[in-house]
Order: C-alpha cells, then structure tokens, then sequence
C-alpha cells in the first residue's frame, strides 16, 4: 500500500496523470526516513528540512502539514502495511500540483508516502570491499538548490550508472570549482588523525540529517577535532578513513580509492554514538 493524500491505495494503482510535475519537470522533494519499532529516527531534523526547502521552492505549505500529520500519515502506512514492529525505510515525496509549463498554475502540493522492510533495526558498519572512484562528466554547482533533497537527481543517476559500469561501488561528485562535496547517495566525512572534515554547505553537497547530527556527535568528542572545509581530490590519497553517511545506512566506510586503502576505526567508534542519538530523537 501507499498513501497519497491520505488515501491508501494499492502500489499498483495508477496514481498520477501523464501532466504530473515531478516526472515533468522534477518539481519535487523528498525525505528518506528511517523507521524503528515505532520511532522515526531523526524525524523533527526531516520534517523542518522538508518545510524549509518546500519556502525555498516556492511551494504552498497546507495548513495540516503539522510534524505530527505527517508522522501519523507514515505510521498509517506502515501500519497498512503490516510493518509496524520492525525496521522501515520510508519515502515522503511532495510536489507540486498539476498546471502550467516551467512556471506552475498553482504551488499548491500532494504528497505520496512509501514504505520498504529493512533487515537490521541498528545503524551497523556493512564491512568489506567498498571501492569509489571521481565522477568527473558533470559538476555539482555551488549553490543552495544542491543543498536541497529534491527529485532534480540527474547527476547523480549519470554518476551511478558510470559507477556500475566500472565496478565500483560509489562515485565521488565534484563542484564547479574541482573540490569533492558527496557521494551519489550521502554526505562525505575524512578523517586525518583526530582531524575530522567534512565539506561545507557552500560547497552544494546535501544538507544531510546524518550529517548534521553526526557533527554534533564529533563537535562535542574529547578525542576529535571537527572541521567543516573544502576538500581538493589530492587530499584523497593523504586521509586515513572516509566513509559516506545519509538517513537509511548511516555510515558506510569506503575502503579503497585508486591506490588508497582506508581505515575504519573512527566510523566504528562514531556509529554507537549516532544509534544512541537516533533512539532518542
């Protein structure tokens, strides 16, 4: 079952009309939550990120658009779809009505709910050969779109099938300026001794949940230093761990760049302290 609007309909219902503006135009967002036994991890971070980035667009926020609406709208879901007690991934997309070309007839809103099992109820560390390599075709560009979660993800498909055609697991996306902002599918963090960087919002990675509370996590360690700074592709090779972070994995260490391997001791040390930090909000 999915919900779209509040009605819960089979998966393969047609929902949308050939005019819909997020197959049109992209003219969406989305959050990609992760449910336990009861708990959305993170969820007021997910529900602000969203309000925020649906002003930034232009989009009509209705008025029922409450954090618990919308919660209650997920959970019925879930419920719906007998996954209440275990481990959910959950999708909430908005966008915006049908009408109009590029500029739209209305910004009033919809929005359509998903939901997915998932095995482990934990953030854990997935072990093994995780090799990433630099996209280099097209460019993130610097600017507060490129922060936002939206359905505007053409890079990052390109990105992903160039990553699957070489055998690698990831892809490491570069700005306008040639400095390394994300992966195709998360935040960036390097670490160098108890040095811990991550790219800078002003850079156009993702203003990722993870990786917003995962600086909380290392701004307020005894043992790490946290430093939000741009990072140029010659740093890769110079860095003792990188590991990747978004909302359904948590952390995920990369272990090799070209002729690089990397350790994960820090990401080991960092995912207890994210999972105690996701049970209680």
């Amino acid at each position: 079952m999915v919900n779209c609007n509040g009605a819960l309909l089979a998966e393969d219902k047609a929902i949308f009309t050939h005019n819909n503006r997020a197959l049109k135009y992209g003219d969406a967002l989305f959050e990609t939550v992760r449910y336990v036994n009861g708990t959305l991890f993170f969820w007021e971070d997910h529900y602000f990120r969203l309000m925020a980035s649906m002003r930034i667009l232009r989009m009509e926020i209705p008025m029922e658009f409450t954090m618990e609406f919308l919660e209650e709208e997920i959970k019925n879901t879930i419920k719906a779809n007998g996954q209440e007690n275990g481990s959910v991934r959950v999708r909430l997309t908005v966008f915006r009505n049908e009408g109009g070309l590029y500029t739209p007839s209305t910004n009033n809103v919809s929005y359509l709910i998903e939901t997915s099992p998932m095995e482990s109820p934990f953030y854990i560390i997935e072990e093994g050969d995780y090799e990433v390599e630099l996209f280099k075709d097209y460019y993130v560009n610097k600017d507060m779109l490129s922060n936002l979660k939206s359905t505007n993800k053409i890079l990052n498909v390109v990105a992903g099938v160039y990553a699957q055609e070489n055998g690698y697991a990831n892809c490491l996306l570069v700005n306008t300026d040639k400095k390394v902002v994300e992966a195709i599918n998360g935040n960036l963090f390097f670490v160098k001794g108890n040095e811990v960087k991550t790219p800078p919002l002003s850079d156009g990675c993702l203003d990722g949940i993870i990786r917003k509370n995962l600086m909380k996590i290392i701004a307020g360690s005894e043992e790490l230093d946290l430093v939000e700074a741009s990072i140029s592709p010659f740093e890769l090779q110079k860095v003792d761990e990188l590991f990747i972070t978004n909302s359904i994995v948590g952390i995920q260490p990369v272990s090799k760049y070209r002729k690089k391997k990397f350790d994960t001791k820090v990401a080991k040390s960092l995912v207890g302290k994210l999972n105690a930090k996701a049970r209680i909000g």
